[in-house]
């Protein structure tokens, strides 16, 4: 197959625009991954892979079924918004991971954060932490966005997920999920004195907190205990320490490995 060096050929076109714009990754059901390790999870975990563009010498097997089309070098580097991309990109069908979310569990919602990068640093932790399920809501960014798959490492193909408005989280109230929101309040509890069965902790942005809205669905609000010089943490910190807390428990002994 001859190689593609034209930024005009209409697929290379396509797969530009998945990785530039959230409205065309919606319309088309589709986004873009970059990197041979993303590559191996999204294959690993049944991803449907519809476009491969490559170059050089694959570090792995490609997928059979889906369109591969060697690209040059030049190729690459306009179509990944990365800085530095490896040479190898690929689109996967928008299909958030195991489908809908379980009645009952522990659920992290992540209200109005922005950065790609802590979006997917929290899903990455919650895959570890074997949570229930991450719900997006308010002005997040976007699950699909190539920064955010990367900061992943394969937990987008693996994590529940669901992105969900205030109507879907009074539900999952009424359904018996009790919320907390970590915010600095007076009355704020320790987060190591709450319930850890059934519960959703909410984690706001790091420049405006919970909005009103999501924190009047709040049964309470909880605090990480730090120390008194330090006013707060980064909100994909501030998410991994909660998440622990609410899973320690189950977590294995010391010296073993999660076992799935």
């Amino acid at each position: 197959m001859q190689t593609i060096t034209s930024r005009k050929n209409p697929r290379i076109t396509h797969m530009k625009k998945l990785g530039a714009s959230r409205e065309y990754r919606q319309t088309q059901g589709e986004f873009l991954c970059d990197g041979f390790k993303l590559l191996q999870e999204a294959l690993k975990n049944g991803a449907r892979i519809r476009t491969v563009l490559y170059c050089g010498e694959p570090e792995t097997d490609l997928p059979e079924s889906a369109e591969i089309l060697p690209v040059s070098r030049d190729v690459i580097e306009y179509v990944s918004p990365m800085k530095n991309p490896q040479n190898i990109l690929f689109s996967c069908a928008v299909e958030p991971a195991a489908g809908s979310l379980p009645a009952a569990g522990r659920f992290l919602v992540l209200d109005g954060i922005q950065d790609p990068g802590n979006v997917g640093t929290i899903l990455r932790g919650a895959d570890a932490f074997g949570m229930d399920g991450v719900i997006l809501t308010g002005d997040c960014a976007d699950l699909y966005n190539p920064k955010t798959v990367r900061a992943t490492m394969g937990a987008v193909f693996r994590q529940k997920t669901a992105v969900m408005d205030l109507t879907a989280l009074a539900a999952m109230k009424r359904g018996g999920i009790r919320f907390y929101g970590a915010a600095l309040h007076r009355d704020s509890k320790d987060v190591r004195q709450i319930g850890r069965n059934n519960c959703a902790v909410v984690i706001g942005s790091e420049g405006r907190g919970i909005s009103p809205e999501v924190l009047a669905l709040c049964d309470e609000t909880v605090v990480i205990p730090m120390l008194p010089r330090c006013e707060s943490l980064n909100a994909a910190a501030a998410a991994s320490v909660i998440m622990w807390e609410l899973v320690r428990e189950t977590l294995p002994g010391e010296g073993t490995q999660w076992q799935s």
